[in-house]
């Protein structure tokens, strides 16, 4: 592409760029999608071609797993997206997680976790970087910048932010937390796959943005992908570095698959922005319903942070049961839904409910909410219908008997 183009391009919406980025000039001769390119082993004609050196921040092929023409303009994509230069697709979501915190961590180090935080991002803490001598705090994803700053080490290198937190929402003040860090010397890596399309993460002091792209980017529920974007040199070395000491890889046709996707992803969070919103809205009126975690609704932690920081919100939150519903209620409410399917993951097309209570781990005592937790996923349904059938949920949970 031109500097003309690349220009030209810049001052084009977000959803022209979605359309048209990683694609061929618009008036060329071809096919609108780019081609499936499949391989491991590429020939070269000769052997000076093969000992010929290489520019680590150009693309070239090299061997399969150093990515294909497949792979670089959903890179391409994701990056501009989250507002960064570069992004390394990998194998999952975990691995966009895993990857980058081996990338900055070693033996001695301290990391800052959020106690909100994914499970198995969690887990990976606790069950690799122990064992490797990494040292994790986890901390209030609520916390004040002050309080942060009382928690950080002189080995402290990596403050991790998960914004809003998995399963209870909370969106954390990040660019103030960025800040601390930046203070003590700290890299701030952050977990925006909530926020894809609605939250500029190198607009508010983070280093490295972590997407799984299994979400709204693929869209349809049947690709796993994940993508480490970052927004200088320094950090790309570091990142693209890990990645190819790991071999990790993601198959061409799981890209391809992803770049389809991605096509319509700003039109399906749109729809489904205003659905979830309008669920949420008739779910905060329902006698049974304590709270509900969405965090564009007023009441929902770190909601002033999301209207100050957020362009808008995605399709997935939670709800707190009044208390004293029991967690056999939930489940026989959860168990009567027709159109909402039992199942991890989101941001495709489908409905999705997910228990959450006895699923929780905390040990900075974040983790109190008064009631049973259920997480929501609106997808492309009619919100009415959706409605229908929570309104069936509750009263089956009214009429529960243990």
């Amino acid at each position: 592409m031109t500097d003309n183009q690349d220009a030209s391009r810049a001052k084009h919406s977000y959803f022209t760029r979605l359309s048209h980025a990683g694609r061929a000039a618009t008036h060329s001769h071809g096919f609108v999608n780019p081609p499936v390119h499949r391989g491991s082993t590429l020939l070269v004609p000769d052997v000076a071609t093969r000992r010929a050196p290489t520019n680590r921040f150009e693309r070239q092929l090299t061997y399969g797993v150093g990515g294909t023409p497949t792979h670089w303009p959903l890179e391409d994509i994701v990056a501009e997206v989250e507002g960064g230069t570069r992004c390394q697709i990998v194998s999952s979501g975990l691995s966009a997680v895993t990857t980058p915190l081996l990338a900055y961590l070693k033996t001695g180090d301290h990391l800052l976790m959020p106690d909100s935080v994914y499970g198995p991002s969690r887990n990976f803490c606790g069950n690799v970087l122990a064992k490797f001598g990494v040292e994790t705090t986890f901390y209030d994803p609520m916390i004040t910048p002050d309080d942060l700053a009382k928690l950080f080490k002189s080995n402290t290198r990596v403050l991790f932010i998960e914004s809003p937190g998995s399963h209870t929402f909370e969106v954390q003040d990040a660019p103030s937390l960025a800040a601390v860090a930046k203070s003590k010397g700290a890299k701030v890596l952050m977990d925006n796959t909530w926020g894809i399309h609605h939250f500029q993460p190198f607009k508010h002091g983070i280093d490295v943005s972590i997407q799984a792209l299994t979400k709204y980017v693929a869209g349809h529920s049947d690709v796993i992908l994940g993508g480490i974007t970052t927004n200088s040199d320094e950090d790309w070395e570091l990142v693209r570095g890990m990645s190819m000491a790991l071999g990790q890889f993601a198959s061409p046709d799981d890209c391809w698959l992803a770049l389809r996707g991605v096509r319509t992803m700003a039109v399906r969070m749109d729809r489904q922005e205003k659905s979830a919103l309008e669920v949420a809205a008739w779910l905060s009126r329902q006698q049974d319903v304590q709270r509900v975690l969405h965090p564009a609704l007023p009441g929902s932690p770190g909601h002033d942070f999301w209207k100050r920081d957020f362009t808008g919100a995605c399709s997935l939150f939670g709800i707190v049961l009044q208390q004293g519903v029991t967690q056999g209620a939930m489940d026989a409410m959860i168990n009567s839904l027709d159109l909402f399917g039992i199942g991890a993951s989101w941001g495709g097309y489908e409905s999705l409910v997910l228990p959450t209570t006895g699923s929780l781990t905390r040990s900075a005592n974040s983790g109190e909410f008064g009631g049973p937790i259920m997480r929501l996923h609106v997808g492309l349904e009619d919100p009415a219908d959706l409605i229908a059938d929570l309104d069936h949920g509750l009263s089956v949970l009214r009429g529960f008997v243990g």
